[in-house]
């Protein structure tokens, strides 16, 4: 104790008393948390209220996996569609690069063909960076290309280490750091992808592993970043919750114990429990700079960490959108609709086609009365979608008005009235559709369809 050094915390400014080293405990049995995860039973969520500080850096941005882990659980994109949704990114992460790196995969001729048009697009952001395999080979092909950063995998639970890999925890460590070393000795910064550390002994191995990968940092004068991957989704935010379930404890811990910078730690969340967002967000809010997303969610099991919630978290954390263009996030799943082929589920928050439809008799009558009783925001200012108001036998002409002029987009003079013909003739067919007994509410499709009949025998078309 008393050889241990006092120093000032300069983002506190507090002083504090130098952590004890933590080396490398090397098991001989694998330590699988089988009290957290007994595999017969649901996983537990156990406390010891032991509670780290928030610790928000200076700045935060999104990273983009949409064209690596993305394109693992879906037919993959063509080189044309990667180039168009990179475009797409760097659009919406703005003149401040809120989305500051995409990473690509390098197996194949398309996937290296569309790396080359991203790249020479000259985009400052997203960066694009890589994933490959850990060999000689692919270090070369990443450096041939002109990347400057990629990343490796790095799996680092005892699941990994002893059943998969059929190491020790020292082997696995010295083979990683073997290939870490290739990496920077050609002159390429290594992302080191700490798969499954919601399962990984904290202080036993990630952090011994984070502090020899910072030597190399400091030796090499490259930087090497750490990607915190909740591969099984296991992470929880909750304040005094134990590790390796603790996002705030893991943060903490590679930050503060293994002296890894805000700007090299990366949060990759998955869905499995329904906490990406939330446990990404935590990431943020206690240390790490970056927080590691896909389009849509797109990827393994139940997906990624959204980009798109991410960009709203962002904002409901700083107060403003850090130059981001959230219209473009429509941009894209229009895109993805129209010309990928993608379908996103209708109720999906900011870009589900019903997101922003209310649909309860009662809530349509606020929402014609003032949008802010039932909308989340200004959808119409952010994402270009006005808010909408199925139709149904309460909807009324104002309602069935109001429909038409949000589904076709209908402005200024176009706008339709609620005294018009057409409206008094789509409201006496709905009116005759819950006198025969219906008690649901109006697909779009329906209406659509009754719509352009009623036009094309008036005459009249919506634009």
């Amino acid at each position: 104790m008393e050889n241990r050094r006092v120093t000032m915390n300069r983002h506190t400014n507090l002083l504090q008393l130098e952590e004890h080293m933590y080396p490398l405990v090397d098991v001989k049995t694998p330590n699988v948390f089988r009290n957290l995860f007994p595999y017969s039973e649901i996983p537990k969520i156990a406390f010891n209220d032991r509670v780290v500080p928030h610790h928000m850096p200076d700045d935060i941005w999104i990273t983009d996996t949409t064209f690596r882990d993305g394109q693992q659980s879906r037919a993959p994109y063509t080189t044309d569609q990667i180039v168009r949704i990179y475009d797409y990114l760097h659009k919406l992460g703005g003149p401040e690069g809120r989305i500051r790196a995409s990473e690509f995969f390098l197996y194949s001729k398309k996937d290296r063909d569309a790396v080359e048009k991203c790249m020479e697009r000259g985009y400052e952001f997203p960066e694009v960076t890589s994933w490959i395999r850990a060999n000689k080979k692919d270090f070369q092909l990443v450096r041939d290309m002109g990347m400057r950063e990629t990343g490796i995998l790095v799996s680092c639970s005892d699941y990994h280490i002893f059943y998969k890999m059929k190491m020790t925890r020292k082997q696995a460590m010295e083979h990683y750091l073997s290939i870490v070393k290739e990496c920077l000795e050609i002159g390429v910064s290594v992302r080191c992808h700490l798969e499954d550390i919601t399962r990984a002994d904290i202080y036993g191995y990630v952090i011994p592993f984070c502090l020899e990968l910072m030597k190399l940092r400091q030796h090499y004068g490259i930087p090497v970043k750490v990607r915190c991957c909740d591969t099984m989704g296991y992470g929880v935010n909750y304040p005094g919750a134990v590790i390796p379930r603790s996002v705030p404890g893991i943060i903490y811990g590679i930050m503060i114990h293994a002296g890894v910078p805000s700007e090299l730690i990366e949060w990759h969340g998955h869905n499995d429990f329904y906490k990406a967002v939330s446990n990404s967000t935590t990431a943020w809010l206690y240390g790490a700079c970056g927080v590691n997303t896909s389009l849509f969610g797109i990827g393994e099991r139940t997906g990624n960490t959204p980009l798109e919630a991410m960009v709203f978290e962002y904002a409901q954390l700083r107060g403003n959108l850090g130059g981001m263009d959230t219209t473009v996030i429509t941009e894209l799943a229009e895109y993805y609709e129209k010309e990928i082929g993608y379908h996103i589920p209708e109720r999906t928050p900011f870009v589900g086609k019903n997101f922003n439809v209310t649909r309860a008799g009662i809530h349509a009558d606020g929402l014609l009365k003032n949008e802010e009783i039932y909308n989340v925001f200004d959808t119409e200012k952010f994402l270009n979608r006005s808010a909408e108001v199925a139709v149904s036998n309460t909807s009324g002409a104002a309602g069935i008005a109001h429909w038409i002029d949000t589904h076709y987009r209908l402005k200024g003079d176009k706008k339709v009235d609620k005294n018009s013909e057409l409206v008094t003739m789509i409201k006496a067919w709905v009116d005759s559709q819950y006198e025969d007994g219906r008690v649901t509410v109006l697909s779009d499709k329906e209406l659509e369809a009754v719509i352009a009949e009623t036009c094309e025998r008036l005459g009249i078309t919506l634009k």
